[in-house]
């Protein structure tokens, strides 16, 4: 809820004209009434209304100055006419009026003209930016009138106000990483396919490993959706990452490297937090060295990640990405606590990016460590992947074995589908709720890939008890449970189905529950701040931990979570690092990263919009996967992406949601 003078965001009509401002009727919406900690909001305006928190807003500068956005991202497209001119008159008409020098026949003009590039421009940023605009030329008609009536400037037109605009659509709003989702699209479209990827790599410098192995919440906020089915983002993102890596080519930095400006960030762990923080800091001239305890580089997603699903070579050529700018890296290179008070007084800030690679238990009765067959997730995929990318170590054979995983995660997928592939004679995931919630734990994709190879889901079941002899695994109990609906309409609940229970002869149990962080190289007298779930505390805009110039993100400061979720917050840590060396240990947000923050806890996506103008049915291309009897044996990577018909007719049902928002403080 936020407290506005005037709305017409979504629909609502708040008009509190005339009343005192105690009486003022609020918005239902998060809008950003404050701005950041030191500033409040005049105003916000965006592709679906206009919102005033104070009585004193010039309107018409503020349409002028909203008009003069489109005009800095009029000429990305460039496909139709109305998005291309009439942004421009549009610009031109408000600007003479604000500035005094305005007609009674260019109000007009201006209401034909947006009422035109809502019907007809071809892309999202050329409908949407009228809105606004014909909000405002409504509802405050009379302040457009006095300027024209009196031909005077608007109350504000020659004042200093900040307009801070940015440009987003809602599948960037949903990645964590927020990727220039339509921009890599487009450049699928126009076969740039080096444009695609510097698109991804502004924000995402993983594009080989994130069109593979990533979860897409981007395809869950797609306005494809509400059309007939979203559009297939991930695959889409791949294609500008193999094109340089099939071709040769040198690698596609989003901008330049600039010169080394003498200043030395360390970097605690290699994974995706680890990699991105370091490529960014690199991009901005600062000298990078990071320390990784594993004998290879690429955190979890190298050992974790089974090579079915992200092929090492592929992965391989991100890290090299990473190398070609000049970051150094040590493998084999634990990290303790005298370490960290080195590397607090040698670098001019420390980033630690480690994983959560402690295997947490599944809490059952006899649950001991050393009993034989007893073996955590992270070991086993250690061991697996290890050999099968390195020929480290030795293969894991599991013939005529029967392998059970508790889990729902990607984790448990990767051990169950390793576990097939190592010849196991049954394959069992136990898991506590139901189908639904593991498909939106993991993929749709995952999970039914996973039952075609031969994996039984058992699911509203738990294991209860461990059965050994001499320390060497028999058996399991498990208890079964039913979803009992909450009566005040909360979460329902699991309740034990009593003699419900069964029990299975097993040779292996494999936790797959979650991971926690090994977080020893802390040094005790820092007292760093833990969250109660044992991570690393910060505040999760600028990453920064309580002790001033030691960084963490990724895993060891949220919990698990996924590899685009670990870049989005790496990204951000590093613009933030980089200004903090450059500066003198000033914490700080950029206007971009500030209204980020503003937009996602709005929700740029309306999953109830009727969305036309465009056609409909238009089917969902699906990439060739290796058939179950031909991979469900070997580490051959399942999906083979799209061909380049494929791909351009997924392009094509891209409909360049782009939206512009800006706010007046």
């Amino acid at each position: 809820m936020s407290k506005v003078y005037f709305s017409t965001w979504r629909g609502e009509e708040i008009n509190n004209l005339n009343k005192p401002e105690d009486a003022w009727e609020e918005s239902a919406y998060k809008l950003p009434q404050q701005y950041n900690q030191h500033a409040d909001s005049k105003a916000f305006i965006g592709w679906d209304g206009v919102a005033l928190f104070h009585k004193d807003v010039d309107v018409v500068r503020l349409a002028t100055e909203y008009a003069a956005q489109y005009q800095v991202y009029s000429e990305a497209c460039g496909r139709c006419a109305p998005g291309r001119w009439g942004g421009r008159i549009l610009y031109d008409l408000l600007d003479k009026i604000a500035r005094g020098e305005g007609a009674l026949e260019d109000l007009e003009h201006l209401k034909e003209i947006a009422k035109t590039m809502q019907t007809t421009s071809k892309c999202e940023i050329g409908k949407t930016v009228p809105n606004p605009l014909l909000d405002l030329m409504e509802y405050f008609e009379s302040d457009f009138m006095a300027c024209i009536t009196n031909q005077a400037a608007s109350k504000h037109y020659h004042e200093e106000i900040d307009y801070i605009a940015k440009i987003t659509a809602p599948c960037t709003d949903a990645c964590p990483a927020h990727v220039d989702i339509p921009g890599y699209i487009e450049g699928v479209r126009d076969l740039r396919f080096d444009d695609s990827l510097k698109a991804t790599r502004q924000t995402m410098p993983l594009a080989h490993t994130c069109g593979r192995v990533c979860p897409h919440p981007c395809e869950d906020e797609c306005r494809r959706a509400n059309l007939d089915s979203p559009v297939s983002i991930m695959e889409l993102k791949r294609l500008g990452a193999d094109y340089e890596t099939d071709h040769g080519f040198s690698f596609f930095h989003p901008a330049e490297k600039k010169p080394s400006m003498g200043k030395r960030v360390c970097v605690i762990g290699a994974g995706p937090a680890g990699l991105t923080t370091a490529y960014y800091l690199a991009l901005e001239g600062i000298d990078v060295d990071v320390y990784e305890d594993l004998p290879v580089l690429g955190g979890e997603v190298a050992v974790g990640v089974p090579e079915y699903r992200m092929p090492i070579d592929k992965y391989n050529k991100d890290i090299e990405a990473v190398k070609d700018l000049g970051v150094n890296f040590f493998t084999n290179s634990r990290v303790n606590a005298d370490m960290m008070r080195e590397f607090e007084n040698e670098y001019d800030a420390v980033m630690i990016a480690v994983g959560t690679r402690l295997s947490k238990k599944v809490r059952c009765e006899n649950e001991r460590p050393e009993i034989e067959g007893y073996w955590g997730a992270i070991e086993m995929l250690d061991q697996v992947n290890l050999w099968e990318k390195y020929g480290i170590g030795e293969r894991v054979d599991l013939t005529g074995k029967t392998v059970v995983c508790v889990g729902g995660g990607f984790t448990s997928m990767d051990v169950v589908r390793c576990s097939i592939r190592a010849n196991a004679k049954k394959v069992i995931m136990i898991y506590r709720r139901d189908e639904k919630t593991i498909i939106r734990n993991t993929t749709y994709e995952e999970y039914h890939e996973a039952v075609e190879e031969g994996v039984e889901f058992i699911f509203h079941s738990a294991v209860s008890r461990i059965h050994d002899e001499n320390d060497v695994l028999k058996s399991l109990d498990f208890d079964r449970f039913e979803l009992v609906p909450d009566p005040d309409g909360g979460r329902p609940q699991l309740v034990k189905i009593e003699d419900g229970g069964f029990s299975r002869e097993v040779d292996f149990l494999i936790p797959a529950v979650s991971q926690s962080a090994d977080l020893d190289l802390l040094p005790e007298e820092w007292e760093l701040e833990m969250t109660s779930w044992g991570t690393i505390l910060t505040n999760g805009k600028d990453y920064m931990t309580s002790r001033k110039g030691i960084f963490a993100a990724g895993d060891c400061e949220y919990g698990p979570m996924t590899i685009v979720n670990a870049v989005g917050q790496a990204k951000r840590a590093a613009s933030v690092i980089s200004r903090y060396v450059q500066n003198g240990g000033e914490i700080t947000l950029t206007d971009d990263e500030i209204m980020e923050d503003h937009l996602r806890k709005m929700k740029v996506y309306d999953k109830n919009e009727k969305v036309s103008g465009w056609l409909a049915g238009l089917p969902r291309q699906i990439s060739e996967k290796l058939h179950v009897d031909v991979r469900k044996d070997n580490n051959q990577e399942v999906n083979l992406g799209f061909t380049q018909e494929e791909a351009l007719s997924e392009a094509d049902r891209c409909m360049r949601c782009y939206y512009i928002a800006m706010v007046a403080h």
